[in-house]
Formats: structure tokens, sequence, C-alpha cells
């Protein structure tokens, strides 16, 4: 079961803490990629989530 399915929630509503367990599980969820995936995407363009989906070619949660 992902993150975003069992009721967590991110700690930070703009922006994505790849170091935290939770939210890193939270976001791949809504993003429907690996763990690896989004670190890689934060990597690239930065935590703010709006960037990173538009990287993604997701919407943002």
């Amino acid at each position: 079961m992902s993150a975003s399915q069992d009721g967590l929630k991110p700690r930070f509503a703009q922006h994505i803490d790849i170091h935290c367990p939770d939210d890193r599980a939270y976001w791949a969820g809504q993003f429907g990629v690996s763990g690896d995936e989004l670190r890689d995407a934060v990597k690239m363009v930065g935590s703010r989530v709006t960037t990173v989906a538009a990287h993604l070619g997701r919407q943002a949660a």
C-alpha cells in the first residue's frame, strides 16, 4: 500500500522533503513514480512540488 493510500500527508504542501521517507513515499505515490525516480527529479529541478510535477509530466496534487 502506498503512503498516499494509507492517509499519510506530506509535512510541506509546496516542497518535497526527499530525506523524509514518509514524504518521499507520499509524493512518489501521488506522481506514480518510484522513490528513486522522485529523488532523481528533485536532484534535477529542485524540491518545489509544481516544478517536480512539470518535470515528470504529472499534475501537482
